[in-house]
């Protein structure tokens, strides 16, 4: 079964100045993450500004990326939406891509049930033999994959191997993870959330899909492979964290990454920059850094 333990990164998708794809600062940041100890990358999400690309950008990006980490490390592609038969043709469609797995949110706006939420993914599974890995995150989409039906979906559905979980209810998973103990399941439970990835491994997740990593692999890949310094990172970037998300994801993390001067800080509409008051304290917060 793949592995995800670790530290995965939530890929940003940089522009240029003209809102295209910036393909040499994406070279660049790739290697920047891959030399810095990370286990495996997470693109095409919410993240890398998904909703904003066309499908040729999604496949010319998807092949550039696959083709620049040659097998060396995993990769995690994103492959959601509220239709369920379309959705399970775009996956078919993209057969002929290289993908170590796929990542597939909740359906997003038409909230279905947790009944709805079960035949979805038992959909999705049947539509590719690629492993899949479920995302729960309320907050984007509207509904909540409860701890029953994810147990319910890895034991029906034998090619979804892992959660990412963002829904920020830390005592629902704490419950998910005793119930994949009790059902003696080999699934993996991965924080969605930066600020919660020391607290969530300690209950057993066994890692992280961080948007913070893209700006910070190196201690971020620290904190999830050295438990000793774990909480000491945790603490150092907690601010930084914060403001992250201030203003919305990845306005955050690409405020920050400009002002490493890795990217132009550019987002498609509908996202916008960070305010200017935002970009102050996150540049104050890069100097205590």
């Amino acid at each position: 079964m793949l592995n995800l333990q670790g530290l995965g990164v939530a890929l940003i998708t940089p522009f240029d100045k003209q809102g295209q794809v910036d393909y040499k600062a994406l070279d660049k940041l790739i290697d920047f993450q891959m030399k810095n100890g990370i286990d495996y990358f997470v693109i095409m999400g919410t993240t890398a500004e998904t909703p904003t690309l066309t499908e040729a950008e999604r496949s010319t990006i998807l092949t550039f990326i696959t083709n620049k980490v040659n097998n060396r490390i995993p990769i995690v592609v994103g492959f959601s939406g509220n239709n369920t038969a379309m959705l399970c043709q775009t996956i078919r469609n993209a057969r002929q891509h290289k993908m170590d797995a796929l990542l597939v949110a909740c359906p997003y706006y038409n909230k279905p049930s947790q009944e709805g939420l079960f035949l979805h993914f038992k959909a999705v599974s049947e539509a590719t033999n690629k492993p899949i890995v479920l995302y729960n995150i309320p907050g984007r989409t509207g509904v909540n994959l409860l701890p029953q039906t994810v147990i319910r979906i890895a034991k029906e559905c034998k090619n979804v191997i892992a959660i990412k979980e963002a829904s920020g209810n830390v005592e629902q998973i704490k419950l998910l993870i005793e119930l994949i103990k009790a059902n003696n399941l080999d699934f993996q439970v991965i924080s969605g959330d930066d600020a919660l990835t020391v607290q969530l491994m300690q209950d057993g997740a066994c890692g992280v899909i961080s948007v913070a990593a893209n700006a910070f692999p190196k201690d971020f890949a620290t904190l999830v492979h050295q438990a000793d310094k774990a909480q000491e990172i945790q603490n150092k970037y907690a601010k930084m964290i914060e403001l992250l998300f201030a203003d919305g994801n990845p306005s955050g993390i690409k405020c920050v990454l400009s002002e490493q001067k890795k990217i132009s800080n550019q987002l498609r509409l509908p996202l916008v920059p960070v305010t200017q008051i935002t970009q102050e304290l996150i540049k104050r917060e890069l100097k205590k850094l």
